[in-house]
């Protein structure tokens, strides 16, 4: 347990994992710092400690906001996250999440800040056939998105051997869920993930849930993911942050839970959570979707002391689904 006023700053930290970690953070003990410009983060979001509105890509009001702060160490969520808009528009991402970051970094070299933890992707390895994926898994992603990750974390390595930086990247298979209690959920908009697009068509709110793709090679031909519960996410950011303290250099982590669902299996327990039908169609294969990610986490297992507790399924669903009828 740390000290009550242990600062942290907490870059993108009115976004969804973002806010979940924000209250683990307080529930260990820290006090979260958001740094959040709220073009996609929400203020209500933020409850957990102050709230610093500026851009990453501000580098002297960063600078000023470490001063004035002097957190201990610093978690970095703030990213375009549309794999589809970083497609269509690259340079917007590698503005935003890469020279975002370099900003970022040089503002705590400054400030003498060396704890940094990275909120990193599986979008990073790109198409492999080998299942589950370990970190030792080559990193050869398919679109700009994966492509920013790639280059932090590169950029993450090459400052831990010029310097005393200890960085934690942690690579993410598919974030869902919502906190427990129901403070605080997914809210993007447009939303582009499957289980509140699901959740949305069974209330009405959205039109019918369109699966892409039927003929992967799958068990039932629909695209396999491994779901973890943003709680266990934000856990797990909580045990990264201790790591720094302890360890030097760079270190990867996969956030996962070894387990992959495919798009009907989740269907059938929206079904089965909500007691409703869920009104879908189908559609072709979207551009760059791999059949099947699954993670191998046994890295963070081991290393971290992280094992994830809430990451079922139907646990997943009745959270997000509490949440968006709260």
């Amino acid at each position: 347990m740390q000290h009550e006023d242990t600062p942290i700053l907490v870059t993108g930290g009115a976004g969804y994992i973002g806010s979940h970690t924000c209250k683990a953070l307080a529930m260990a003990g820290y006090r979260p710092v958001v740094y959040d410009n709220l073009i996609s983060g929400h203020d209500w979001a933020v409850r957990f400690g102050p709230l610093e509105q500026g851009d990453i890509l501000d580098h002297e009001t960063l600078r000023a906001v470490l001063r004035r702060h002097r957190p201990v160490g610093v978690m970095h969520f703030a990213a375009l996250i549309d794999v589809a808009q970083s497609v269509a528009d690259p340079l917007a991402f590698y503005r935003n999440n890469v020279v975002g970051t370099i900003s970022l970094l040089r503002a705590m070299q400054a400030e003498g800040i060396n704890r940094f933890v990275f909120s990193s992707s599986c979008a990073t390895y790109g198409p492999t056939e080998r299942m589950p994926i370990s970190e030792d898994t080559f990193q050869a992603p398919i679109n700009p998105y994966g492509q920013t990750k790639l280059m932090v974390e590169q950029i993450m390595q090459d400052c831990a051997r010029s310097g005393p930086l200890s960085a934690v990247a942690l690579r993410y298979f598919n974030a869902a869920g919502a906190d427990p209690e129901r403070e605080l959920g997914e809210a993007h908009d447009p939303e582009t993930h499957l289980i509140p697009l699901a959740l949305g068509a069974v209330n009405g709110n959205v039109n019918a849930l369109t699966i892409n793709g039927t003929d992967f090679p799958t068990q039932d031909g629909t695209c396999i993911r491994d779901y973890v519960h943003v709680s266990d996410l934000a856990e797990a950011h909580v045990k990264a942050l201790a790591f720094t303290g302890d360890h030097q250099g760079f270190e990867a982590f996969n956030l996962g839970t070894g387990h992959g669902a495919s798009v009907r299996e989740v269907v059938q327990v929206a079904e089965r959570v909500t007691g409703r039908a869920l009104p879908h169609t189908f559609g072709p294969r979207r551009a760059g979707d791999a059949p099947a990610l699954v993670a191998d986490a046994g890295r963070a297992r081991t290393m971290l002391g992280w094992q994830p507790a809430q990451s079922d399924l139907d646990t997943i669903v009745e959270t997000a689904w509490a949440w968006m009828n709260r």
